[in-house]
């Protein structure tokens, strides 16, 4: 297959995300077959760093164009965009940005508009300064209106947690106690890593921050399991959950397997199903368990009906429900996430984790625990929901939760510049038959 240009490869995703609603995480691997391998990196880096910087492109734009390209022309608003984020945030040497930019025409079949898209380029190389003095005259959100207003009503530090959203995020390792002791693989990684004991903050005993994110090919021993990447507060899910060896537990919504593979690096002789709705990400699951030696029942099904892919009175001892959710507490990680979701997503979105907690409390076992968590900072999917589960259900009681010596039932984390993403947990016990009558 021949391979294309990354700008125009580049464009095409920004369109499938901007007009058709469509993943980063699904359309860069699908991306990958038509790219050169080392071309990949670069789409990364422009089509999450344009998500991330929309408006302020957007902005710019509109300064040039007397209307906007609309309907076949949106590709060109898309190659624009991709033309502005190297001329701003990349290191992309100014004649190499413009002309490949330009060039991606010719593959895009846009060769009409070639004129256009070289004439705005160069045309804010020369009005920059004028130009950015306009468009920068006030604070920008880069958040979508909607959002900003829920996180005004919720939080006095809305701006703080707007801020950390715009940032690059750090990469987090968890290091597996059955291989290796923390310090030692930071030794391993040498400058590589920030050792956590410098820092302040509540940090779980086996996370580790690099320095800079790497690939994992140059992780020590990633391939025989001695770390993981994942985010440092979505660690604290197997910790909170506390499995032990010989129970029985439900990692629910188990995909990509990050949460299943720590519960057993913690309680190895767990007997652990990780269950998730969508069949190709369970692949990751599969890969994973098999990259740290780990054995787990991996079942694709449906978490409101529990019925259809469990036996009748299969009990378990703990429930990890990492439930769907909003996303808005990774969106320095995902920024697509601001432009793909709605308000009118939310109330969707609620109502469908209050239909899987009721569905999966039917079958945690009395005295066991359901650990409820979600990578959001939306009060509705997180405190309010679980408020209303206590109120719903008489058996259930909210547990008490450790963080570095704070006792809570609840625990909502917000992301920051160092620490970890947006986390919401909240600890529920079963009552005892004997204490409902």
């Amino acid at each position: 297959m021949k391979k294309r240009s990354s700008r125009a490869v580049s464009a095409q995703i920004l369109l499938q995300v901007l007009d058709e609603g469509k993943s980063l995480s699904s359309l860069i691997p699908e991306a990958s077959v038509q790219l050169d391998s080392q071309d990949l990196p670069l789409v990364q880096e422009i089509t999450f760093g344009v998500c991330r910087v929309l408006p302020r492109l957007e902005r710019i734009i509109q300064q040039f164009l007397e209307k906007p390209l609309k309907g076949k022309t949106r590709l060109v608003h898309c190659l624009l965009l991709v033309g502005l984020y190297q001329l701003l945030y990349m290191r992309v040497p100014t004649h190499a940005a413009v002309d490949e930019v330009v060039n991606a025409t010719k593959s895009l079949k846009l060769e009409h508009f070639r004129g256009l898209t070289n004439g705005v380029l160069r045309r804010f190389l020369r009005e920059q300064e004028a130009i950015l003095a306009i468009v920068d005259k006030h604070w920008q959100t880069l958040h979508p209106e909607w959002f900003v207003n829920k996180l005004k009503q919720a939080y006095p530090h809305w701006r703080e947690i707007i801020e950390a959203n715009n940032q690059r995020p750090p990469m987090w390792l968890r290091i597996n106690p059955q291989r290796t002791e923390r310090a030692d693989y930071a030794g391993l990684l040498g400058e590589r890593a920030k050792y956590p004991e410098n820092s302040t903050a509540c940090i779980p005993p086996c996370a580790l921050l690099l320095a800079k994110p790497l690939p994992v090919s140059q992780l020590p021993h990633f391939e025989q399991g001695w770390a993981t990447v994942q985010d440092a507060h979505a660690q604290w899910s197997a910790l909170l959950l506390g499995a032990e060896n010989g129970e029985s537990v439900l990692d629910a919504c188990a995909a990509p397997g990050g949460k299943t593979t720590h519960i057993l690096e913690l309680a190895p002789q767990a007997e652990v199903i990780a269950l998730d709705i969508e069949e190709n990400r369970l692949k990751r699951v599969t890969e994973n368990l098999h990259r740290l030696g780990q054995q787990a029942k991996v079942i694709c099904g449906d978490a409101t009906q529990p019925e259809t892919w469990l036996p009748e009175g299969v009990m378990f001892d703990k429930i990890l429900l990492d439930a769907p959710c909003s996303a808005t507490g990774v969106i320095r990680r995902h920024p697509d996430i601001k432009w793909l979701r709605q308000a009118t997503d939310i109330a969707e979105l609620v109502a469908l984790q209050g239909k899987i907690l009721h569905a999966l409390w039917q079958r945690l076992k009395p005295n066991g625990v359901l650990l409820y968590a979600t990578c959001s900072v939306l009060p509705e999917e997180n405190s309010e929901q679980i408020t209303r589960f206590l109120q719903a259900m008489p058996d259930a009681l909210a547990g008490e939760m450790d963080f570095c010596g704070e006792k809570v039932s609840q625990k909502q984390f917000f992301p920051s510049a160092e620490g970890g993403d947006g986390f919401f947990y909240a600890k529920l016990v079963k009552r005892a038959n004997e204490e409902t009558r």
